[in-house]
């Protein structure tokens, strides 16, 4: 089965056109309330599609509440298959930040081995994996040729938790999001599949990795963190205004 065929086809047409929007609940977040506020304000906001933790539960909360696509993240290969027996559309090895903050580094090697061993669990199932941010630039490009010769279908970069901006507003939001672009520019011109920029983004930094190559981006903390539903269909809808303005600049540049 090729990866056009593996994405659900309104994710393809997102990925297609530039303006993916994926929102994150946490790999960490079993909170049914939290992830369902999450989940809402992605539906009702415009996301296109959203991303939790590999739970039965959370899967089956989620269906209930969106008819977007279900992402579920893990590190192991084994959850990622047992959610999409519970109903996940898609799988993603990934969202790593919780593990750097326990001082666990991703190498190369056991990125591939989670690819390889996810793949062979899962050989029609979309596959989104990211590429660690503690490797070298050159290094994040060759992993993520790597990957995509073993299957992955979506490469995603990250970045934002290793980012320490000097100054505030929108200066420092880029500095927040400078990893996660520089990645994602890298490699969206040495791979064919689509490329995910994640971590660290904002309204104001989306536009800048759809034009550093990026196929969308994927947004947790901005939403996840809030506590007031409103405000997180604020957010999520701003990320979707942003990405469609972007379109329209890159078109007629």
């Amino acid at each position: 089965m090729t990866m056009t065929n593996r994405l659900p086809s309104q994710l393809q047409s997102a990925f297609n056109s530039h303006r993916a929007l994926k929102i994150i609940s946490g790999l960490q977040n079993f909170n049914f309330e939290s992830v369902a506020m999450v989940v809402r304000a992605a539906e009702l906001g415009g996301a296109t599609f959203v991303d939790i933790a590999a739970d039965a539960g959370l899967i089956e909360l989620a269906k209930s509440i969106t008819s977007l696509p279900i992402c579920v993240s893990a590190v192991e290969p084994t959850k990622l298959a047992e959610a999409v027996a519970s109903g996940a559309d898609l799988v993603e090895i990934g969202n790593y930040d919780k593990f750097y903050a326990e001082g666990r580094i991703f190498t190369e090697s056991e990125v591939v081995e989670l690819t390889k061993a996810t793949r062979a669990l899962l050989p029609n199932t979309a596959l989104s994996v990211t590429v660690p941010h503690t490797l070298p630039l050159d290094r994040q490009v060759l992993l993520a040729e790597q990957l995509v010769a073993l299957g992955a279908d979506i490469i995603q970069t990250e970045g934002g938790t290793s980012s320490a901006p000097t100054h505030a507003g929108v200066l420092g939001l880029i500095e927040k999001a400078a990893p996660t672009l520089a990645a994602a520019y890298e490699i969206s011109h040495a791979v064919s599949v689509p490329v995910l920029c994640a971590s660290g983004l904002s309204s104001v930094t989306a536009p800048m990795a759809i034009a550093a190559g990026a196929s969308g981006i994927g947004v947790g903390t901005a939403v996840n963190q809030l506590k007031d539903e409103v405000a997180a269909i604020a957010v999520v809808r701003s990320l979707r205004e942003s990405l469609t303005g972007s379109r329209h600049v890159i078109a007629n540049f």
